[in-house]
């Protein structure tokens, strides 16, 4: 009994610890290889104010048996460091202890890079529920194949896991087909989710050269790249089913799907239907920009109430 209480003690201190490093948590999507922006002092420090004394040598022991490894500076030639990037991580984690105060799910989203078949990986991860979802394209990575594939699982997966949610917050990096600077991605939130679901959106996208910090990098990405790690992917099929047999001890649960519609490049909005944001009451775009970094955070909502 003595034995089987120290187990317990012991996976209750694992994950006491594990919660507080996973908002510092930056991975390696093509890897395992996981690190913190925090040191062990840090760590220590946050739980002796949860009134918890932890060693720092436990604190080490338990994060390397969890994969993480110490990274050392290194003198390198890099891009500046925005000004703001460390204000921007911390809004992320205000917005999502907001969300799930709300009951609102928090997704990470990104495009996992072409494999030599043509398969286009844009994926989803559920932080709350440890749940990816992957939706295989054929054609071309643009921001409407991107917000697509959103609504399809919020049409499915949000409604089985969040039936109560009238709100979605989504993590992004800040180019791509998600990017920041997008106008046709913050016109399809717009239109497919926001109008269309009846769902009020908030986007916080990654600073740039940061994409590394997005969960989906080290939680989802670097799983799968793991699970067909020397197999050849010779077709969509095989991608498939190579993704939907990713698993972690952890409990990482993926589904796979294939996206046979074709999505071409250049769709762009127009100057003329962008002022229309700023000079119509019935804007094309209903979008409020935070106070804070308003180029990487945003709220769209509804122009209509929904009757779904």
């Amino acid at each position: 009994m003595i034995a089987n209480g120290g187990q317990v003690r012991d996976r209750a201190l694992e994950a006491l610890i594990l919660a507080v490093v996973a908002p510092h948590t930056a991975g390696d999507p093509m890897s395992a290889q996981k690190w913190l922006n925090c040191r062990l002092c840090d760590i220590r420090q946050t739980l002796d104010h949860q009134g918890h004394r932890v060693s720092k040598p436990v604190i080490s022991r338990i994060l390397r048996a969890h994969g993480y490894s110490l990274r050392a500076n290194v003198k390198q030639h890099a891009g500046k460091q925005h000004p703001e990037r460390d204000q921007q991580f911390a809004y992320i984690q205000a917005q999502r202890v907001v969300h799930e105060q709300d009951g609102n799910p928090a997704i990470s989203v990104d495009t996992k890079k072409k494999e030599l078949v043509g398969a286009v990986p844009y994926g989803i991860y559920d932080q709350r529920a440890n749940r990816g979802t992957v939706y295989i394209g054929c054609s071309a990575d643009t921001p409407t194949f991107a917000v697509e594939n959103i609504a399809q699982w919020c049409r499915t997966e949000l409604r089985e896991r969040y039936p109560q949610a009238r709100g979605l917050l989504i993590e992004a990096d800040s180019g791509g087909s998600n990017g920041a600077r997008s106008r046709v991605w913050k016109q399809q939130l717009q239109e497919q989710i926001a109008d269309g679901l009846g769902l009020t959106i908030t986007v916080c996208h990654y600073p740039s050269g940061t994409s590394k910090w997005n969960p989906i990098e080290h939680r989802l990405f670097s799983e799968i790249s793991k699970t067909w790690a020397g197999c050849p992917l010779r077709s969509f099929e095989l991608v498939q089913q190579y993704i939907a047999n990713t698993t972690t001890q952890t409990g990482l649960r993926v589904r796979a799907h294939l996206v046979t519609t074709t999505y071409e490049k250049g769709i762009k909005v127009t100057d003329e239907e962008l002022v229309k944001v700023t000079d119509e009451e019935l804007a094309m775009l209903n979008v409020q920009t935070h106070e804070i970094c308003p180029q990487w955070n945003y709220t769209i909502r509804p122009r209509v109430v929904s009757t779904i």
